[in-house]
């Protein structure tokens, strides 16, 4: 299990942003946006409450997302395994998150998934 670990992050050190993706089905799945090497020391901080009283731009301002854009739970398992941002017309918000170990192969300039892009978590 440690050994594909080691491989998973060779293969994520050979992306680079511009590449295309694409699934395993031969569907074009978008462009690397973002390569995020993965951390196995990754915590994620939970954003303050924001104050009931505040105002509304501290509202907004308390709810600003950095990356990952995702469900808590699964930005921890991102910034543990490392992860892509692809912009993607597949996904409704236009960006899809590939984990490092759904990355298949890297040859001819892109990156061949493992798995079939309805596998992969849009960007909220």
């Amino acid at each position: 299990m440690k050994q594909q670990g080691i491989q998973t992050q060779a293969g994520i050190s050979h992306v680079t942003t511009g590449m295309l993706v694409v699934d395993a089905n031969g569907r074009e799945v978008g462009t690397v946006d973002l390569v995020q090497r993965g951390d196995p020391n990754a915590v994620t901080v939970q954003a303050p409450t924001p104050d009931p009283g505040g105002s509304l731009n501290e509202l907004i301002e308390s709810a600003a997302v950095e990356e990952p854009d995702v469900p808590a739970d699964l930005a921890a398992r991102l910034l543990r395994s490392g992860y892509l941002k692809v912009s993607s017309d597949l996904a409704r918000t236009g960006a899809v998150y590939v984990l490092a170990e759904q990355i298949g192969t890297i040859a001819d300039g892109r990156v061949l998934l493992g798995v079939p892009a309805a596998d992969l978590q849009p960007e909220e």
